[in-house]
């Protein structure tokens, strides 16, 4: 019977007590910051790491009971509780990061927090790194912004309107740096802003352009689930594991196409997105997109140079820009972005999935914008996604924006 009682000891505590004044405290005794996350994420608020080894590690638990065992050691019913609580009242960044700070308190308190914290689709929340691969929300887009560093040749992806509304509140999503290359350009794609090797933890993924910069492969550090996977490289299918790198495997699973534009003709750059990990179906009645919930561990086979083409289960979702219409008082082609572009530029556009009629899609569905990227000052853009892309589908594609394109102008 010391389960009731300590239930309604707690109850009664919390109407004395402020439940933030509660979390704030759990957060003081959490110690997963290093010095380096903790710099990088002072803007962003918490910051939780993807898991990097299993959580069954015997090292791992000793020391997690030895460092929180009165809190380690609370009844599960209570524990959720609290968890409900502390998520049902924080709803954005930088308050959210007491359900963060929740899940970094012990291995019991991550476990519980994972399964009451809900998917983007459904609750519309970014809250762990693992929601940034999963599909954003059916009801309303998901808004971000880009800032963009010409000097560094660095893009940071903030959640808020524009810095001049959200000011230091801004929360860090995605980091990526472009890399010039002798026949093509990348644009890596880290969670810190500090670190772009492909052997760390923080790397999710990339961009790679041709030459001239009108087709693009979005590459993913782990393989969407129920994808074919096909080697493109002959050397490496007889490569030993001895030779394996270190680095994380690269999975295709997207391709961006600009048409040329030979005659000069006057109008906004045409684009087109075949979304190999999500289906067409996806978008249809009843649909869903791949939602990750973790970040795995790709085996050997996938280290010796396998990459992900397409889905087996159906053919890919296809995204086009949306076509605009030209303004006769204005002398401008125009889009109704709904007031979250203000300055006029080729790097402007919307998406919207071009299904085939053998799809049965609905009208509604094709017509909906699920990714619109423009510009508002002179080194900030907005980013509006929702499902079935995640955010860092979203950036990718908004990423490719940015490269230069002399032969589409």
């Amino acid at each position: 019977m010391l389960y009731p009682l300590s239930l309604a000891v707690f109850r009664q505590k919390s109407r004395e007590m402020p439940l933030k004044s509660f979390v704030r405290e759990i957060g003081n005794m959490s110690k997963k910051f290093t010095k380096k996350e903790k710099h990088e994420c002072r803007r962003g608020g918490a910051y939780i790491a993807p898991d990097s080894s299993p959580l069954s590690s015997t090292a791992g638990s000793s020391t997690a009971l030895t460092e929180h065992g009165r809190w380690a050691n609370l009844p599960p019913e209570l524990l959720l509780d609290i968890i409900q609580r502390v998520e049902a009242r924080e709803t954005c960044w930088p308050g959210r990061g007491d359900v963060v700070a929740c899940a970094s308190v012990c291995r019991s308190w991550r476990q519980i927090t994972k399964e009451v914290v809900k998917t983007p689709e459904q609750c519309g929340f970014l809250t762990f790194p693992i929601s940034l691969k999963q599909p954003g929300s059916r009801d309303t887009p998901i808004e971000c912004f880009i800032q963009r560093e010409k000097a560094t040749s660095t893009y940071r992806l903030y959640m808020g309107l524009s810095p001049a509304l959200s000011g230091n509140l801004n929360k860090l999503l995605l980091v990526a740096k472009k890399v010039r290359r002798a026949t093509c350009n990348d644009f890596v794609i880290s969670l810190v802003g500090n670190d772009f090797s492909r052997s760390s933890n923080n790397y999710v993924g990339k961009l790679k352009s041709n030459f001239m910069g009108t087709k693009f492969n979005i590459f993913d550090s782990q393989p969407p689930k129920d994808s074919l996977v096909r080697s493109t490289n002959r050397s490496l299918q007889k490569t030993h594991l001895r030779q394996v790198s270190p680095r994380k495997p690269m999975f295709i699973t997207a391709k961006i196409s600009y048409e040329l534009n030979v005659l000069r003709t006057r109008g906004p750059r045409r684009m087109k997105c075949d979304m190999y990990s999500i289906p067409a179906s996806a978008i249809g009645q009843g649909g869903t997109a791949p939602t990750p919930t973790a970040f795995t561990n790709c085996n050997d086979e996938a280290r010796l140079g396998f990459k992900t083409l397409k889905s087996t289960q159906n053919v890919p979702l296809v995204l086009r820009n949306k076509a605009p219409r030209w303004h006769e008082q204005l002398q401008c082609w125009c889009l109704n972005f709904k007031g979250r572009v203000t300055v006029a530029s080729v790097k402007n556009f919307q998406l919207v999935a071009a299904a085939e009629p053998s799809q049965n899609v609905a009208v509604p569905e094709q017509e909906k914008v699920i990714l619109q990227f423009g510009k508002i000052g002179k080194d900030i853009f907005t980013m509006d996604y929702r499902y079935p892309l995640s955010a860092l589908q979203a950036f990718a594609i908004s990423l490719s924006s940015f490269d230069t394109k002399p032969v589409c102008e």
